[in-house]
């Protein structure tokens, strides 16, 4: 059975949260959405949004736009060569303290990728969140993913209350807490890596960078 997983990078693209997201074999998980002042939209992502691979730690193809009606869509393409997917992820942003935030439920991915319940959570929480910190300016936009090894040290040193899932190749962490207390979490906490996947606002269309994209691929076909 094939499962799609998202890669760090993958998981910029949708918080691309920053999105980013952490799905797979490192992800960090949090019991509440961070605060109450959460937003649906934030009108300076309207456009579409590329890869800097000068700025980003992979190299792939991945992109997502943002619509007039500042609706978030994930631009898939399940196999080279192939039309791009719009996959509408319903994202909100919070705003606090000069920094912003991306936060993102499970259940609000299902059309992206597939993702089991929390690791070793009894019983399996209705929903769960993902968070990831951003910074844009101008034509220029900065996700910086969940520091899942951070939160765990965290969890040891009981400065917060969450549970860890450790094996060899494998780490889920589940951060415990109300809304306020998340938003003391990254208020006090650097949980967020340090170095972030940047993305470039695009002037073209998402038909004119379909078009270039599938060019692109079919010379590269053997």
């Amino acid at each position: 059975m094939k499962i799609r997983t998202m890669t760090r990078h993958a998981t910029c693209l949708l918080f691309a949260a920053a999105a980013l997201l952490l799905v797979g074999c490192v992800e960090t998980r949090f019991e509440a959405p961070l605060g109450d002042n959460i937003e649906s939209c934030d009108v300076s992502w309207k456009g579409l949004w590329l890869a800097d691979e000068g700025k980003t730690t992979e190299s792939t193809d991945g992109a997502f736009y943002v619509d007039h009606e500042c609706r978030f869509h994930v631009l898939d393409q399940t196999e080279p060569g192939t039309p791009l997917k719009p996959i509408h992820v319903p994202l909100n942003f919070v705003h606090d303290g000069g920094n912003d935030y991306i936060v993102v439920s499970d259940a609000q991915l299902k059309g992206l990728v597939k993702l089991s319940a929390p690791h070793a959570i009894e019983p399996a929480p209705e929903k769960s969140f993902f968070f990831a910190r951003y910074r844009l300016r101008g034509d220029a936009l900065d996700l910086h993913d969940v520091d899942a090894e951070r939160v765990a040290k965290l969890i040891l040193d009981a400065k917060i209350e969450g549970t860890i899932d450790k094996t060899a190749t494998e780490l889920h962490v589940y951060v415990r807490g109300n809304r306020q207390q998340m938003l003391d979490i990254v208020r006090k906490h650097a949980i967020f890596n340090d170095k972030p996947t940047r993305l470039k606002r695009s002037e073209q269309s998402v038909e004119a960078y379909e078009k270039a994209l599938l060019a692109r691929q079919r010379k590269d076909t053997p």
